[in-house]
């Protein structure tokens, strides 16, 4: 039998969102949580992405905790290690090892109408039972791998970049890379000049904007050391200078046409064959699909050992991969850049709310459905954050957990002090909420760019990201509205 833990707040994950959470309590003198990790390290997506050139396309100074600024990020945009060591430096810092278990995995959670609890459900059978649930495990943490015919029979070495194999040495192999995401363009240019010859397996190609990566002089990072304020004002230009692209993402497709053509120089400057460069031109307007950045990308494609392939994988062979235009391609070793299950980040979770309600059924039916991303109707006291339609394109989602742990935590004020034992979404306030969020998201360039990309659902419904500017959603998450909710049952009752 596993174990049986009691606690008021069960928080799901230690990235940004969880760590985020868990801080908003202390700060409200609140220490009755749990934290549960799947993992032995705190750090979510920046623990477990390690693949070569890993590294954030938000600038650091705005991709991390506004209360925890870090004066000694060494570049612009910094690479993976430095973000997993401030997560951990700032999980020590506020003492939250203390409330994290570690190799729990959580893989269901059912409310209990009579106690009014939720008991949360982990892969080695423990069972943590509390009156509040805060899911913060994110969508990019579940490796998509796609189902290709005959991978099965592959005698090579085969993994996805959220599982980098660094024990196996790719310097003079034969390797294919299948897909060209947002991880792939960073780990093509690492592992170009080690292998001997590199085949890219491309679908669709991604726009591809000059990164403007820089380091980070020492006389800066003494600056932001001795007056904080510095580097606070610093940071709130870094925001609006982002935020100011939410304009081109939302209905206005002239500016994001500007924008193209600057992506065209940069295919343009690094790609001299005509016929590679037509391969790497998208068809579809800048946006549409998740923006990259990158110096290094198109020279790397540019390589004399390195060939992009156009045709689809047909099958795969015991040494080789055949694509759908009948050519075979001997290879030691397929590398999958093909990203994350994000629309379907949750099916594997069994939530069963108010009714027998099945969160993932509902959703895979209905299409992902929350208040403000955060709450939804049906399901008391259970809270998301970075949840469905909280995404951005355009600035970082950091922004958006600050405002919801903040909105999360003065949600179980309302209950508290109403002296009621939970509150749960109106239907009708959900339904508003999506019905803007669509309406809105209509005329963006995700929409209207002429591509298909991971943000839509099956229905060609976008579930990811939130339409417009981050400061509205600030506006819109800083007072829980009571009217929003039901208050259900009594503190102590039933």
């Amino acid at each position: 039998m596993g174990e049986h833990i009691e606690t008021e707040v069960v928080i799901v994950g230690t990235g940004f969102s969880g760590l985020g959470m868990a801080i908003q309590l202390l700060e409200r003198g609140r220490r009755d949580f749990v934290i549960l990790e799947k993992a032995t390290e705190v750090g979510g997506t920046w623990r477990d992405n390690t693949y070569p050139g890993c590294a954030c396309d938000v600038q650091s100074h705005m991709y991390s905790f506004s209360f925890e600024q870090n004066p000694e990020w060494t570049r612009a945009f910094s690479p993976q290690p430095e973000i997993w060591d401030y997560l951990r430096g700032v999980a020590k810092k506020y003492d939250l090892y203390s409330y994290i278990r570690f190799d729990q995995e959580m893989t269901g959670a059912r409310w209990d109408a009579e106690e009014h609890r939720w008991h949360v459900a982990t892969k080695g059978g423990d069972e943590f039972v509390g009156r509040y649930v805060v899911n913060g495990v994110g969508a990019l943490h579940l490796p998509q791998i796609p189902e290709l015919k005959g991978i099965e029979n592959f005698r090579g070495e085969k993994f996805h970049s959220a599982d980098w194999n660094h024990d196996y040495d790719l310097r003079g192999k034969r390797v294919a890379v299948v897909g060209t995401g947002a991880s792939a363009i960073q780990f093509i240019p690492q592992i170009a000049p080690q292998v001997r010859q590199l085949t890219v397996f491309q679908r669709t190609p991604p726009w591809v904007l000059p990164k403007p990566d820089h380091e980070m002089p020492e006389w800066s990072r003494k600056l932001f050391r001795k007056v904080p304020a510095l580097q606070t004002a610093y940071r709130d230009l870094v925001y609006w200078m982002l935020e100011a692209r939410a304009i081109g993402f939302n209905g206005n497709l002239s500016l994001m046409k500007v924008a193209q053509r600057l992506a065209k120089r940069n295919i343009d400057r690094s790609i001299k064959d005509p016929e590679l460069r037509r391969r790497l031109t998208p068809d579809y307007v800048l946006g549409c699909k998740r923006v990259l950045i990158s110096n290094d990308y198109y020279p790397a494609l540019a390589r004399d050992n390195v060939e992009v392939r156009t045709d689809g994988v047909a099958e795969v062979r015991e040494h080789s991969i055949v694509d759908d235009a009948g050519v075979e391609h001997e290879v030691d070793a397929i590398i999958f850049g093909t990203g994350f299950h994000v629309i379907d980040a949750f099916e594997h979770l069994e939530i069963v709310g108010e009714g027998g309600r099945n969160l993932a059924k509902e959703w895979a039916t209905e299409g992902m459905r929350t208040h403000l991303g955060i709450t939804v109707a049906g399901f008391p006291n259970l809270f998301f954050l970075l949840g469905p339609n909280t995404g951005l394109g355009h600035n970082s989602v950091v922004f958006m957990v600050e405002s919801q742990t903040r909105y999360v935590a003065e949600a179980i004020d309302l209950v508290e002090g109403s002296r009621s034992a939970a509150l749960v979404t109106r239907p009708e306030v959900q339904d508003r909420f999506n019905t803007e969020v669509q309406r809105k998201l209509e005329k963006g360039v995700w929409t209207q760019g002429g591509c298909r990309s991971w943000y839509l659902d099956a229905q060609g419904v976008n579930r990811t990201l939130w339409p417009g500017f981050t400061w509205r959603y600030w506006l819109a998450t800083r007072r829980v509205r009571p009217a929003d909710f039901e208050l259900i049952g009594t503190a102590g009752g039933k």
